[in-house]
Parts: C-alpha cells; sequence; structure tokens
C-alpha cells in the first residue's frame, strides 16, 4: 500500500490526492491535487508532473488527456502518480511563477516557510518523491518561444540517459543538472529524471501533446506497466549534445526561413532581419561558429 498525505492506495486502487500547501492573502487555499494509479503487482513507480511553471499548459494538457483517455486504468504492474498542474496559482494566472515573482523549479528541495514557490517544492520533495522511482517533468519553451519535441538529460545520470532513450521524442539533449531544480533535488534522492520541452507556453500545440502521450507510452510499456504498442521505438531520435544560442547582430523584425525542426547545414540561410521602415534587410546564414 501507499500512503499520501493520510490517504492509503491500496494494490489495485486508483485514488484522488490533495496536499495542502498554503493560502493567499484572500483567504483562498492553494493545493497539490493529484491522482494515484497502483497496480496490484509490484513495479516501477513513475512521477508525471505538469504545470511547474503555470503557463506551460502543453505538459498539463499531456497528462490531462493520459488520465482522459484512461492510459493508467489497467496497469499491469507499478504505480502511476499524475500531478498535471503543480504550480495551480501561475496556471490561473497565465504566469509562470507565484506570487512574489519566485520560480518553482529554482526552489527545490523548498522550504516549509520559505516563499509559496518553495512551499510548493517542499510538499513535493517530502510527500511524492520517497514514493516514485523516475520522473518525467513536463515543459514546454518559455516566453512564447517554440521547442521543437525534445527530452533533456544529464550526462551525469545514465539511468536518466535510459529513460531519455526509452522515452525517445524527436530529440534526445544532454544538459547539465540546473540547481535547485526538481530534476536536480530527485537525481540528489537516486530518482532518475528527465525534463519533455515541447511547444510554447500559454498555447496547445497538437505535435507537442501527441509525443508526449507515446513517450509516455512508450515508458509504461518498456517497464511492462502496459500494452500500449511502443510506436515510436521505430523512429530514430536525434542525439544532440550541444547546444546554443545564436543572437542577431542588428536589430529588426526577423523572418524565418528555417522552421522549427528542420534540419541545417553550414552557410545555410535561415531567415532575414528587416528593418521597420522597409529600407534594408539582412540574410541570416548558419555560420560555422554557430555549428
Amino acid at each position: 500500500m501507499i500512503e499520501i498525505n493520510g490517504i492509503g492506495i491500496r494494490p489495485g486502487e486508483n485514488k484522488s490526492i490533495k496536499i495542502k500547501v498554503g493560502k493567499l492573502h484572500s483567504g483562498t487555499t492553494i493545493n497539490i491535487y493529484g491522482q494515484v494509479f497502483n497496480s496490484a503487482a509490484k513495479g516501477k513507480r513513475v512521477l508525471l508532473v505538469g504545470g511547474i511553471h503555470g503557463d506551460e499548459i502543453n505538459g498539463t494538457e499531456i497528462i490531462r488527456r493520459a488520465i482522459e483517455k484512461k492510459f493508467f486504468e489497467d496497469l499491469k504492474t507499478g504505480t502511476v502518480i499524475a500531478i498535471p498542474v503543480l504550480n495551480v496559482f501561475g496556471f490561473i494566472n497565465f504566469i509562470r511563477d507565484e506570487p512574489s515573482g519566485r520560480d518553482v523549479n529554482r526552489s527545490f528541495p523548498g522550504s516549509n516557510n520559505g516563499s509559496l514557490a518553495s512551499r510548493i517544492a517542499k510538499k513535493l520533495t517530502d510527500f511524492i518523491l520517497p514514493h516514485v522511482d523516475l520522473i518525467i517533468d513536463f515543459h514546454t519553451g518559455g516566453e512564447t518561444r517554440y521547442n521543437y519535441p525534445q527530452v533533456r538529460f544529464s550526462k551525469s545520470s545514465p539511468e536518466s540517459e535510459n529513460l531519455a532513450r526509452i522515452f525517445n521524442a524527436d530529440f534526445t539533449i544532454e544538459k547539465p543538472f540546473v540547481p535547485k531544480s526538481l530534476r536536480k533535488t530527485a537525481n540528489d534522492a537516486g530518482i532518475p529524471a528527465v525534463v519533455y520541452e515541447a511547444g510554447e507556453s500559454r498555447r496547445f500545440d497538437d505535435l507537442s501533446i501527441e509525443t508526449g502521450l507515446q513517450g509516455i507510452s512508450n515508458i509504461l510499456a518498456h517497464h511492462n506497466m502496459s500494452d500500449k504498442e511502443m510506436a515510436h521505438s521505430l523512429k530514430e531520435s536525434v542525439y544532440i549534445r550541444q547546444t546554443r544560442w545564436i543572437r542577431a547582430r542588428e536589430s529588426g523584425i526577423f523572418t524565418i526561413i528555417k522552421k522549427s525542426g528542420d534540419l541545417v547545414n553550414e552557410k545555410e540561410l535561415i531567415g532575414v532581419i528587416k528593418d521597420l521602415y522597409g529600407e534594408w534587410s539582412k540574410n541570416v546564414f548558419l555560420q560555422e561558429k554557430h555549428i
């Protein structure tokens, strides 16, 4: 049996859980809501968490649809803990952070006497992490930037690299741990975790959502938790060891030639920068130093 915040979930049971985080000055209570699907047979315990950044809604929709489509209703083995929205305040206000402007994903492992962000992190760390064996943390590009579906892992954690390969997004990217993030805290506790980044904030993206759902299916099938087919296992993910930003040297309006996810070769045109008054334009090529 699993017991979370006084709620016992027996083998073969599915239950909703609620963990109180605190109150706003209005008296409104902030809670973490989740659902626990516990099979009758022992196996991996998987945490799916979305909405750590409140405006990154693709992850919330991925987990919601997985529940709606009954991905976890008849698990063969193991347990799934599904939390579609961790940062409820940020979600209902269409913002990344919480009332004081602090980032929940820079607040782990958290404190019971800190900011709301720190308290949210503390509750997840204390009440949920002790019950899980692996974590998928769902995000999108920040500030309306679009991220093509990708899963991120740390080179220092072979277990997380293996988890990323099983998830099998279009891109598998090696990224170091971010201090005070959920992924770093999980790793310190011996729990492999990966971050799925796809789409942009405040906007649903079908490709990102469907790829995320398939990634969940791949994880469950690999660990003998579900009979759902690993359809993406036949598609080879592009493995990336290093990424960097390309900064424009001139200000203006950027018109893209290459879209997100395209393969771009050296010296190939990727877009055009134009001034506001229609007097000049400058082509932007992928240079050797960018690769």
